[in-house]
């Protein structure tokens, strides 16, 4: 008799949390018989009513509801981190509170998984949802297949079905500044992908801020690629045999008497292009840098405030 988990990383979702578990509760019924579903609701340091939804819901399913309260906001790949942690599923789901992603997949996803497949993605063949948000996902799922994890489905995903040793492997791993989900494929396990089309929100308000967005980028692209630092190396080595070139130029031509002094401008444009390359070498290998700090530090990626558990009291 299997059981399966459901994490749900929970920020400002109090209007979503009925809904949302109606819909998770409806594909009980489409499981095999015998199966059993425990749910993990993470609140992400919400500042709404988001925990006094969950507490309610709680006291109404005690024996498969968990919730877990963050001490603050930290980022819903460290709320799912979280929920893993606790897990006890023999499999593990992740999905949103915001319904944009179908729950109704839960039951396929878990078909595979008893035929032996340890990963299960959902990715978004299309997305209802405005021209620049699908532009910028697009170019985003785009770069990281390019140069850090070409194994990922295109269009990219949140909604995944893995196995227990999945999971025991990436709360092993507690690394800091990642993605979370993409530690899942680049464990190098044979996966399917079952696309689906990503719906608009209709309840609430997306707090996926642009700076949020930018962190994910580039948390993404350090975790998983060394190009940034490849590419520093090959601009320097472009500009390095552009300025011999340059140089040999000005030589050769001051030889023949073609030039007799040169110009300002052309000497100030290439000290500011050169200075802003270093600039930029330099912050990205501060990205590097930070990042190496905060992992030998030790901190802990989230602190848990509270948990309502109640399995072991009702199994």
């Amino acid at each position: 008799m299997a059981l399966i988990s459901i994490i749900i990383p929970c920020y400002f979702n109090e209007e979503n949390i009925p809904v949302t578990f109606a819909r998770l509760q409806a594909i009980e019924n489409k499981l095999p018989a015998g199966t059993r579903v425990e749910y993990l609701f993470v609140d992400d340091g919400s500042a709404d009513k988001t925990l006094m939804a969950l507490q309610s819901l709680q006291k109404t399913y005690p024996d498969k509801i968990v919730v877990i309260k963050l001490a603050g906001n930290v980022g819903s790949y460290n709320a799912i981190l979280a929920g893993m942690r606790l897990a006890e599923g023999d499999c593990c789901t992740v999905i949103s509170a915001d319904l944009q992603d179908p729950p109704e997949l839960i039951p396929q996803m878990f078909d595979y998984w008893q035929q032996g497949l340890k990963l299960v993605m959902a990715n978004r063949q299309r997305r209802k949802e405005g021209l620049v948000k699908r532009i910028l996902a697009q170019t985003f799922h785009g770069l990281i297949r390019q140069f850090a994890l070409k194994n990922i489905p295109p269009g990219g995903f949140d909604f995944v079905l893995f196995d227990r040793t999945l999971c025991e492997e990436v709360v092993n791993m507690n690394e800091k500044n990642t993605n979370t989900l993409f530690l899942l494929p680049w464990m190098g396990y044979p996966y399917v992908s079952i696309p689906y089309v990503r719906q608009e929100r209709e309840i609430g308000k997306s707090r996926w801020t642009t700076s949020k967005k930018v962190k994910l980028f580039i948390d993404s692209f350090i975790a998983f690629s060394f190009f940034p630092i490849r590419l520093i190396s090959f601009s320097g080595l472009f500009l390095g045999v552009l300025a011999i070139g340059y140089a040999l130029y000005i030589l050769i031509a001051r030889m023949m008497g073609l030039i007799d002094v040169e110009g300002w401008s052309a000497l100030m444009m290439v000290i500011l292009f050169v200075s802003s390359f270093q600039m930029i070498a330099l912050g990205i290998l501060g990205e590097y840098l930070w990042r190496t700090l905060d992992a030998v530090r030790k901190r802990p990626n989230y602190i848990v405030d509270q948990i309502i558990d109640n399995r072991q009291q009702t199994v």
